[in-house]
């Protein structure tokens, strides 16, 4: 059972707490928020259930932009689990700051451990921050953590029906990445049509990626997708100043 929202137990009712619980996120959420736009920061939330893949696309992050010709960006993660730091020493072996948010029993991170974990990163100085979250279908999308966008990571082993099974989850993602694609040869039963199709019933404006981090297929787009949201930045930020000037 997760000790900060009671999910698992019959026995609890949370709506009262779960209120104020929810209320103090959201105020820690706005002081991340709040950091990150102030230093130019493009917070990204990594979202998906255990196994879909969202350290592998952050390995495979890590290689393309250390491509000959590619463009100096910097990143760091905040990698939540309920236990140990084996996804935060992968993406460190792969080139990437990374420090481990452990959980506990808390299926989800909150805005608080997000702020408390980046006073061991280096975020001031970064480009890009991802937040990979606890593997989670229900709880992760509840919580806002300060972020700038919402992306979740579906694997094409995971059934054409986790969107309309866990519509929240998908309903709040700016993106989704439909990962593992080079499995689909032996999968020949998946449709990525009724996937997408799943996907634009829940999604209010949907908008999906095929990639494969271990081909590589994909993560082109995924990097151009990042650095729109990096201009989009960057061009507010310069608005927001010459308005202020």
């Amino acid at each position: 059972m997760c000790d900060s929202c009671g999910c698992g137990d019959s026995h609890v009712f949370p709506f009262d707490v779960h209120e104020r619980i929810l209320a103090g996120n959201d105020r820690a959420a706005r002081h991340n928020r709040e950091h990150f736009r102030d230093h130019h920061v493009v917070a990204v939330n990594l979202m998906g259930s255990p196994g879909s893949g969202k350290t592998a696309v952050l390995e495979a992050t890590a290689r393309a932009l250390r491509q000959p010709g590619s463009e100096a960006v910097k990143v760091g993660v905040l990698a939540g689990d309920l236990a140990t730091d084996n996804d935060a020493a992968r993406i460190r072996a792969a080139g990437i700051v990374a420090e481990s948010i452990t959980t506990g029993s808390a299926c989800h991170l909150d805005a608080a451990m997000v702020h408390r974990g980046l006073q061991h990163v280096p975020w001031r100085t970064l480009d890009y921050l991802f937040i990979e979250n606890v593997g989670n279908l229900v709880c992760p999308a509840v919580y806002d953590l300060g972020q700038d966008v919402n992306v979740v990571a579906l694997s094409v082993t995971e059934g054409e029906d986790k969107p309309l099974k866990y519509p929240t989850m998908f309903r709040k993602a700016d993106l989704v990445l439909l990962t593992k694609v080079d499995l689909l040869p032996q999968l020949p039963e998946v449709s990525v049509n009724t996937i997408e199709h799943n996907l634009s019933i829940v999604m209010p404006a949907p908008a999906v990626l095929l990639v494969s981090a271990k081909t590589g297929l994909g993560i082109d787009e995924w990097i151009r997708w990042l650095s729109g949201h990096g201009r989009l930045r960057s061009a507010a930020c310069a608005t927001g100043a010459g308005a202020m000037a």
